[in-house]
């Protein structure tokens, strides 16, 4: 029988932990996870990718983002032409006139028309609105004093209404296309937001699946030498060197095993599941591939140059400062709309009144007939309570708005703050964690030789083994945390797209 120090000395031996390169700290040995033995390996990159593709989040803000741009168009339509046809017929019949002094009778007059409109109206940038129409219309009565009967009549006519305070000019008119176009970079942003988070999500819980795959793997072969060293206590007791207690122990040590390594295998499962709600959609029968560690350099990190990259890159601060060009949009419309409403306006028409419906559409043009109107309206709200009240809210709002941003650049600068620290700080763990890996797996190695000699017991052995396995899932944790901590860093920096060579449209 082969003994139990020799069996993990060859084991550790056999298979090592790929681990970020970390500068002048050695790459400790830890045992190997557990594979999926006919899936095939499933990549970092795959699972980002995958995820970009089929993520709930990602496909929710991608709607918005379309929903942002149709707002563009719907600024943009109010200056589309709108065209407008009408046809209409009436009647009107008065009643029968009666003769109080002969009882003669007359019947009343009866007017019938019929009308066909056309037009067509456009409003400019200036804020004007300009409007062109045409008709033909066919009337005919009862009675016998008009010249022309049935008469037919052309009209065309030619308005613009300017206003000259509130509503004037292009930067009034557009205001709103304008706050449309800001709002689709705001929606993009939110998106590249969306995007940051999810791919640091989706390494987290591939990290995490990893580190419970190589856990359980830590608990398989504390297992396996749990149940070797029953065996071999039974071995001693039948030849009398070892009791029951040494028996018993040894029974309680297999049971302590087989339950951490049921509750690893909970862990495992729930980490794929974890994994599989963030890039797959109700996936959770499918299998997934062999994850591990990609050996990689940890890079330097200060938190000049990482804040400097996340005041550049981080969407929240971007779509904040939009918002405040939003809200100083409102504000100047809320000031224009404290002017009066001063409009002038201006009409001409050209008409014709003949015997026929040609005659009436040709005669319009070349026929003396005309009509034309200029007119001043000016409108002054009482007191002007709403629109200083309005005016008063746009500005608050832009006040509020601008605290918010310094709020969200001083939580960049706590955030920056933290991951640099703790990349610097998971660095080190890293090292130490391999430094006790190697001290527990030599104390371990020690006592089971005194165990051999006769000079320990089954109970300092199984104490042994149980800090070596916390040691080698203490390795696995710090490697985990290392690589989470430099996840969150690259989002914060926004350099997570470029890693992974994301372009956004």
């Amino acid at each position: 029988m082969i003994s139990r120090h020799r069996f993990l000395i060859a084991v550790v031996a056999a298979c090592g932990l790929p681990a970020l390169t970390v500068a002048q700290t050695p790459s400790p040995s830890t045992p190997p996870p557990a594979q999926a033995a006919s899936a095939p390996t499933l990549s970092l990159e795959a699972c980002i990718a995958r995820a970009l593709d089929r993520n709930f989040d990602l496909q929710i803000q991608r709607v918005t983002t379309g929903q942002a741009r149709e707002a563009v168009t719907i600024a943009d339509a109010a200056f589309d032409p709108t065209l407008e046809l009408s046809a209409s017929t009436s009647t009107s019949q008065q009643p029968t006139v009666v003769s109080s002094i002969d009882g003669v009778s007359a019947a009343g007059l009866r007017n019938q028309s019929r009308d066909l409109r056309a037009g067509v109206s456009q409003r400019l940038s200036t804020g004007a609105t300009v409007s062109a129409s045409a008709s033909l219309d066919r009337g005919e009565s009862n009675s016998r004093n008009l010249f022309l009967n049935p008469a037919y009549t052309g009209d065309l006519n030619l308005s613009v209404r300017q206003p000259l305070l509130r509503g004037a000019g292009s930067e009034y008119s557009r205001a709103s296309f304008r706050r449309a176009e800001l709002g689709v970079d705001r929606a993009n942003l939110d998106l590249k937001g969306s995007v940051l988070v999810i791919v640091r999500n989706v390494e987290a819980a591939y990290y995490n699946l990893v580190f419970a795959r190589q856990q359980r793997g830590v608990r398989q072969l504390s297992l396996e030498l749990a149940q070797q060293l029953l065996e071999e206590n039974r071995a001693r007791r039948q030849t009398g060197v070892a009791t029951d207690l040494d028996v018993l122990q040894a029974e309680v040590g297999v049971a302590n095993a087989r339950r951490s390594l049921l509750l690893a295998d909970q862990t495992v499962q729930d980490r794929e599941d974890a994994l599989t709600a963030l890039i797959g959609q109700f996936e959770f029968n499918q299998t997934i591939g062999e994850v591990s560690f990609e050996n990689a350099p940890v890079p330097a990190v200060s938190f000049d140059f990482s804040y400097k990259l996340a005041r550049e890159n981080q969407p929240a601060l971007a779509s904040s400062a939009i918002a405040i060009r939003q809200l100083e949009i409102d504000r100047e419309t809320a000031k224009r709309n404290r002017l009066p409403d001063l409009g002038l306006g201006a009409g001409l028409g050209l008409n014709s009144r003949e015997a026929s419906y040609g005659d009436a559409a040709t005669r319009t043009f070349d026929g003396d007939g005309y009509a034309w109107q200029v007119d001043l309206t000016l409108r002054v709200p009482w007191a002007q309570r709403e629109d200083n009240a309005r005016l008063r809210l746009a500005q608050s709002n832009i006040v509020r708005e601008q605290t918010r941003l310094q709020q969200l650049d001083q939580d960049l600068v706590v955030e920056v703050r933290s991951a640099v620290r703790a990349v610097e700080t998971n660095r080190e763990s890293v090292a130490i964690s391999g430094l006790a890996t190697q001290l527990s797996q030599r104390q371990y190695e020690l006592e089971r030789a005194r165990f051999n000699a006769g000079l320990s017991t089954s109970r300092r052995v199984l104490e042994a083994q149980d800090d070596l396995e916390l040691a080698r899932v203490n390795e696995l944790q710090s490697q985990v945390n290392l690589r989470i901590a430099l996840a969150e860093l690259q989002r914060l920096e926004g350099s997570s797209l470029t890693r992974f060579r994301i372009v956004l449209d």
